[in-house]
């Protein structure tokens, strides 16, 4: 049985309640799923997506819980779209604690076959996103001496995914940005960190990307011998952006089933 210390030890630990978060990408598969755990552990949530639409229906389904939303669309590839959002969330909730940068975009195109105009535009809502999201909030978090980033890297960063070239360039390019800037930031009281899912494939991936020599070769590979399901990345985005994980920064945490841990 839970006494009534240890809750309050749990929850003075993990605390998040009424803290900003803004999250990119955050209409999406995974980044809904965080988006909805955050708001239910008390932090204040800006769902921020290109797609305007699915950001406000996750913003929606938050308020409707009891939660404090805002939706604003937003292209991560664009430094003004950042700074304008920046300004939407400080007006509305006056403050900005984290952030997830989690827009994502992805193509199976052979490598020989790979049009420029593709491998530029993976790169930049992976990396250069990330980049953007990491200068402007940062430098917001860095005024206020406070802050907590996660980082979306992937099980393609290294090793690479065969039939993922751009997508594993990019997310290998998002690991080592995230341990430079933790690096360079570690003394001003704000983190940086990044989370490592395996596969928590979409139904788009079902179709581009795992066929059934595919899906026997992924589950052959987790020890766990299944898929990751979005609400199992929710505790690990908890930890990283509360003061639990306060000596924790430049680090990816994996979350894969045991994926990174297999050999043979």
């Amino acid at each position: 049985m839970t006494t009534s210390s240890e809750s309050t030890y749990l929850s003075r630990l993990f605390n998040l309640q009424g803290r900003v978060v803004a999250l990119t990408g955050g209409g999406g598969f995974l980044l809904s799923e965080m988006s909805r755990g955050l708001a239910k552990a008390g932090m204040k949530v800006a769902v921020l997506d290109r797609n305007l639409e699915a950001a406000q229906q996750v913003a929606a389904q938050i308020r409707e819980e009891g939660g404090e939303a805002l939706a604003a669309q937003i292209d991560v590839t664009s430094k003004e779209d950042f700074a304008r959002c920046l300004e939407l969330i400080l007006a509305e909730f006056g403050d900005l604690y984290g952030a997830v940068f989690g827009a994502n975009r992805n193509a199976p195109t052979p490598f020989l076959d790979i049009p420029l105009e593709e491998w530029q535009g993976v790169l930049d809502v992976q990396l250069t996103g990330t980049m953007l999201g990491l200068q402007i909030f940062g430098q917001h978090m860095l005024r206020q001496s406070k802050g907590s980033m996660v980082t979306i890297s992937s099980a393609s960063a290294n090793p690479p995914l065969s039939k993922a070239f751009t997508y594993s360039v990019a997310k290998a390019g998002v690991k080592n940005l995230t341990q430079n800037v933790a690096r360079e930031w570690a003394t001003r009281g704000v983190r940086v960190n990044a989370l490592r899912p395996g596969f928590f494939p979409t139904e788009w991936s079902k179709t581009h990307f795992i066929d059934k020599a595919r899906h026997e070769a992924i589950l052959g590979h987790t020890p766990m011998n299944r898929y990751g399901e979005p609400r199992e990345l929710v505790g690990a985005v908890l930890w990283l952006l509360s003061d639990a994980a306060g000596f924790v920064t430049g680090a990816e945490i994996p979350v894969d089933g045991g994926f990174s841990a297999m050999t043979i």
